[in-house]
């Protein structure tokens, strides 16, 4: 599994004009899935994403994290072109992202353990639709973890 993790100001998709889900500051995460995750994959993308030190503290220092911050919110965001290869050509080949059978329950659990580790809400994105997403990137700030390189 990849996540690209943004600290935002604020973060909305929009589904046919209308805004389906949207989060004041906190944590924009985008989910991609690939043939051959498992929940092994989401237990250890969801501690470090619970855990990842990328908010300030009092002395300015990125040093807290989001389990530690309850009054930020978070936008989980299924998008299987994370997957991409690029090792060939110029058009991405997304032959290693899983199906629908497997990403849909992959992303869900993604987002449900997460709510459970930090205690609050997780909004969602739908799975497969055509989604318009808007977001104010905090810093910039942005991490991406792939859980496969444990990086």
């Amino acid at each position: 599994m990849r996540v690209v993790i943004q600290r935002v100001k604020r973060a909305s998709v929009s589904i046919d004009g209308s805004i389906y889900s949207s989060i004041g500051a906190g944590m924009m995460i985008l989910v991609g899935v690939e043939t051959g995750d498992t929940e092994t994959d989401v237990d250890w993308l969801v501690k470090k994403t619970a855990g990842l030190r990328i908010y300030d503290d009092e002395a300015g220092v990125m040093n807290l994290s989001l389990s530690q911050l309850p009054e930020l919110e978070v936008l989980a965001v299924s998008q299987f072109t994370l997957t991409a290869s690029t090792r060939k050509g110029n058009r991405p080949s997304y032959i290693r992202a899983a199906g629908h059978d497997v990403s849909v329950p992959m992303y869900e659990l993604y987002c449900q353990q997460l709510a459970l580790a930090l205690g609050r809400e997780v909004k969602r994105g739908v799975f497969g639709a055509d989604m318009q997403v808007e977001l104010i990137n905090d810093g910039p700030v942005t991490i991406i973890i792939d859980s496969r390189l444990k990086e």
